[in-house]
């Protein structure tokens, strides 16, 4: 800050340096005028300005370096009353601007809430015909045209799902209901709404839970496991994905690994990312959206949940849902 003040002042500290100066030649240069007391001015006028700039220094940087420290969270009331008229200024076009974007801001978030609000109801609008569609579907014939028909209804279905809960991810903390989730019912109702998908590709499931148990909350869960499972079944083919669970180091850990095409080196890193597609096996990836695991790693963390993968191209891809213990809930819930 000292040498912002002086870099702002220092117009006027050469000014006055040069007109010390000045008088001193002027001294020097006519006889009549004696040098010595001359100097002696100098000395003192130097010394006066010093103190000058010192108490102007901790009043004119007092303003500025609230504005520093302020945090912006548009509560001007915090900041210190400017001092002189220039101070003044800043701080009542603050003050007007942070008006201004505090009402503008209620605006957004009126109008968010209103289309969050208008896109929950139509799509718990459109589940209706879509149950309904799913009916008449199961009532034809033709075994050909029924699993087509049932697979577009599948995708129909998990992308309103997904818009469902990314629009609930933001308000997730007020959803959780933490308990110790039977995992077997859950999983096993999953991989039931995928049956359709799976038989017209040939995929099974193997699964063995070695702890049947873990502390999160089952609706989240299930819509985690939901997007892990699609994206398996979605890149696999004629072969089995495999469910397991178990307890390492006092955790719960929930594995599902598939036989598919796998993951590439340079794309592990940003499977999470949002809207990322492969950059590899584009035709398989076409009809990709790229939220399915961004948003299951976004519901994970308000869960505690760590999600590991590895894979081998070619050889399929291990997803580690990871569970945390009872003690780090209390530390957040007060359980």
């Amino acid at each position: 800050m000292i040498r912002l003040f002086i870099k702002e002042r220092l117009s006027w500290i050469l000014l006055v340096l040069f007109l010390h100066f000045l008088l001193v030649l002027v001294s020097w240069l006519d006889a009549p005028i004696p040098l010595a007391p001359i100097l002696y001015y100098v000395f003192l006028s130097l010394i006066v300005f010093i103190i000058f700039l010192a108490v102007r220094y901790n009043s004119e940087t007092r303003f500025y370096r609230k504005l520093i420290d302020w945090e912006n969270q548009l509560d001007t009331n915090s900041l210190v009353e400017g001092n002189s008229p220039f101070e003044t200024i800043v701080q009542d076009s603050l003050e007007r601007q942070t008006d201004w974007l505090k009402q503008s801001s209620s605006r957004n978030l009126t109008t968010l809430e209103q289309e969050k609000d208008d896109l929950l109801s139509w799509i718990h609008e459109v589940k209706t015909p879509l149950t309904a569609m799913h009916l008449m579907i199961d009532r034809l014939d033709d075994e050909k045209l029924k699993a087509g028909l049932t697979y577009e209804w599948l995708r129909i279905h998990l992308l309103l799902d997904q818009q469902l809960h990314q629009k609930r991810l933001p308000f997730m903390e007020n959803d959780l209901f933490i308990e110790k989730a039977d995992l077997k019912p859950l999983i096993f109702k999953e991989i039931k709404d995928l049956q359709s998908w799976c038989m017209q590709k040939g995929i099974g499931f193997e699964v063995e839970l070695k702890a049947p148990e873990a502390l999160t909350d089952a609706k989240w869960l299930a819509f985690i496991i939901r997007q892990l499972l699609t994206n398996a079944v979605k890149y696999s083919e004629s072969s089995d994905v495999t469910i397991n669970s178990c307890r390492k180091n006092g955790r719960v850990v929930l594995e599902i690994k598939d036989l598919g095409i796998g993951i590439s080196k340079k794309d592990l890193p940003r499977i999470f990312d949002k809207g990322f597609t492969s950059t590899d096996h584009r035709n398989l990836g076409s009809a990709a959206t790229g939220m399915g695991l961004y948003l299951a790693k976004k519901a994970a963390i308000p869960l505690l949940i760590t999600i590991d993968v590895s894979s081998v191209p070619g050889a399929g891809s291990t997803f580690r849902l990871t569970f945390p213990e009872k003690n780090e809930f209390v530390k957040i819930t007060g359980m």
